[in-house]
Formats: C-alpha cells, sequence, structure tokens
C-alpha cells in the first residue's frame, strides 16, 4: 500500500524507528567508551561475562575508524574517531535525506546504506573471529543497518516509480 506521496505507508515510521534507535546505539556505544578511558574498572550494563562485553569491543582498536584509519594516521588524530560518531553521523543523515523525495537522495540513502552493511560485516567478522566476542549492541547496530538498506531500496524503487509516472 502506498501513500499519498506514492511511498510505502510503513516506510515513514520505520525509517523513523530504525534511525532513532541506531542514534541510541550509538549515542550508548559512545558513553560506554568515554566512560572506559576514562575509568578502566567502569562496567557498562552490557558487559555481561568475559566474552560477552561491548565495552572490550568499543575500546579495542576496531572501535575507533573500524581499525583501518589509524593505519594511516595517528592513533589519536581527529580523523580516527570512535565508530559510534560514525554511526550518530549515519543515523541523522539517513533520518534528514529520508525526509526528501529526490531520486538522487534516494539514490544517496541506498548508497550510504550498502556502506553501512559492508562495513557491519566487516566489524561482526572481526567481532566473531578476531575479539571472539559477543556484543548486543554491536548486532543489534548491524540488525538495523540491513533493515535500513531494505527500506532504503523499497523507497528508491517508489521514487523511481513516481518519477516515471510523473515524467
Amino acid at each position: 500500500m502506498a501513500a499519498a506521496d506514492g511511498l510505502p505507508k510503513w516506510e515513514r515510521k520505520v525509517r523513523i524507528f530504525l534511525c532513532l534507535f541506531g542514534l541510541v546505539l550509538s549515542l550508548y556505544a559512545l558513553h560506554v567508551e568515554l566512560s572506559r578511558e576514562n575509568d578502566p574498572d567502569y562496567r557498562a550494563m552490557c558487559d555481561l561475562g568475559e566474552s560477552v562485553s561491548c565495552s572490550k569491543v568499543f575500546t579495542s582498536r576496531w572501535g575507533r575508524g573500524f581499525g583501518l584509519v589509524q593505519l594511516f594516521v595517528a592513533q589519536d588524530h581527529p580523523l580516527n574517531q570512535p565508530n559510534s560518531v560514525l554511526g550518530i553521523l549515519f543515523y541523522t543523515l539517513q533520518m534528514g535525506l529520508g525526509l526528501s523525495l529526490s531520486k538522487k537522495a534516494a539514490a544517496f540513502l541506498v548508497f550510504a546504506s550498502w556502506v553501512s552493511v559492508a562495513g557491519s560485516l566487516y566489524l561482526a567478522s572481526i567481532l566473531a573471529f578476531v575479539l571472539g566476542d559477543f556484543c548486543m549492541v554491536c548486532v543489534s547496530t548491524y540488525i538495523v543497518n540491513f533493515v535500513l538498506l531494505y527500506t532504503n531500496l523499497k523507497r528508491r524503487g517508489a521514487i523511481e516509480g513516481m518519477k516515471e509516472k510523473a515524467g
């Protein structure tokens, strides 16, 4: 079913939920990382055991710049931001551009979602095979990114359909 603007009726509500949930997860991850940096004894709610620890993941080298930025700049360089900061920017961008009905915005949303899914797959493999950890916040973020990709693909298809009918 499509709304009056031609988009699926569920799209706006799902986008708002996913972006807000992604923002909350990213803000919490940033809080945990900063708290742990200031107090090594800090224990986050998501630290349930030795191999179920989000703070272990967030404070690992892969918790900043995907573990890749520090290969090119110093670890404390301004470009080497926590992944959670990138998440905050990503979900804010997804929310803002989601208000536009332009084909370019829809294409960019899909592109950004593919990048986020690629990053999620990369970080999930680091989580499982390098760190040997389970991070509930991380896995929740990966799920949000996959569902946001699906939402953006549906949105782009609807916008392209609207433009063809109008053109």
